[in-house]
């Protein structure tokens, strides 16, 4: 299985939370990430972003359909994020487009087995695959790559 993590690009200051959108700067993030990600995704890569505006916005960046679940929303636990994706035994490759706290800490119990945290960048992209070698569950990160170096 393949999970990439994709952090939404900069979104305006406001409140409600969940009704903030990206910037200019932000929509310039999303296209180059999406764009990025299209080159490079299976054609059956499932996609599921947070019902916020901005990772929606950020998921259409994608130009591929994607499925919204409240399971990875503002807030979320990365219990659930995990659940959603089915980490680490569904087929093929998922991405989730959601927020931090929560995906620093999947990012951090990805990495080192135990819960921690990381700091992901706005627009940054964190790609993981899991397999199977001498009976061992092995967790890699295949790629990290934040906005201004796409």
């Amino acid at each position: 299985m393949d999970l990439i993590l994709w952090r939404h690009a900069e979104a305006e200051e406001g409140f409600p939370d969940e009704s903030r959108e990206l910037t200019e700067r932000g929509i310039r993030q999303a296209k180059e990430a999406g764009q990025w990600l299209q080159r490079r995704l299976p054609k059956d890569s499932r996609i599921i972003a947070s019902p916020a505006r901005r990772t929606q916005q950020t998921a259409q960046a994608l130009g591929m359909d994607f499925e919204t679940s409240n399971a990875i929303r503002p807030g979320a636990s990365f219990a659930s994020v995990l659940a959603e994706s089915g980490w680490p035994d569904a087929k093929g490759c998922v991405v989730v487009v959601g927020h931090q706290p929560t995906l620093g800490q999947v990012a951090g119990l990805l990495l080192s087995g135990t819960e921690s945290q990381l700091s992901i960048k706005k627009g940054s992209i964190w790609w993981f695959s899991n397999r199977t070698r001498r009976d061992e569950n092995q967790t890699i990160l295949r790629t990290v790559i934040s906005p201004e170096f796409l």
